[in-house]
């Protein structure tokens, strides 16, 4: 059960370790002025891996662009991350991240729920592409969230699930139960509605023992 500290803040990087991060996300579609500089600093700051995300506004983020433009953005950027995050529509540049060394969070979010055998589809084209495959979707219902953690324990490994919004936020405590690999937190503020800070997931952690 990783915690990922997403940052709206790149600044936050040291104290995301020291509140307990395991990884930090540097959301720079959120970044404004000398995002390089920005991320170069944060990256020197802690000791942990960094994801490097560069998310849609199709899926939630502030970049609108094309895939040549997304990874005219990122360009720069790849030295100093350990992952990516790589959207399907900008899966024509996966190569060029693997052949940099860096590795791929292939992710989809989803503004609904997703179908179960849905579900396995995608996880199966995610793959394809990337090393973790990373699916987010919106319950609606408790069957919602039970089918997500059937979906998540049976899926092949690694996987990352989550969910969005605040009236299921239980869900993302549960999902690293059932083989989640990652659970996104914040340190101020959120990069989703419903996430827990670092320090609550701690606690949760500690609380279930694991």
């Amino acid at each position: 059960m990783k915690i990922v500290a997403a940052l709206t803040d790149p600044t936050h990087a040291a104290m995301a370790q020291e509140q307990g991060a395991d990884l930090v996300e540097l959301r720079v579609d959120l970044y404004e002025g000398d995002v390089v500089q920005q991320v170069k600093d944060a990256k020197a700051a802690c000791s942990l891996p960094v994801i490097i995300t560069l998310r849609s506004a199709q899926e939630g983020g502030r970049f609108f662009g094309t895939a040549d433009e997304w990874m005219e953005r990122l360009e720069a950027l790849i030295p100093f991350a350990d992952y990516i995050d790589v959207e399907q529509p900008f899966a024509q540049h996966a190569p060029e991240i693997r052949n940099a060394g860096k590795k791929i969070i292939a992710s989809h979010h989803a503004g609904l729920m997703v179908p179960l055998y849905i579900l396995f589809v995608m996880e199966r084209e995610l793959r394809a592409f990337g090393d973790i495959p990373k699916i987010v979707v919106t319950p609606q219902n408790n069957e919602d969230i039970i089918e997500l953690m059937s979906f998540t324990q049976a899926a092949n490994k690694p996987i990352c699930t989550g969910v969005m919004g605040s009236q299921f936020r239980h869900a993302r405590a549960l999902l690293p139960l059932f083989g989640s690999e990652f659970v996104y937190c914040h340190t101020g503020d959120p990069t989703a509605e419903g996430q827990y800070s670092i320090g609550e997931f701690v606690q949760l952690r500690k609380m279930l023992g694991v």
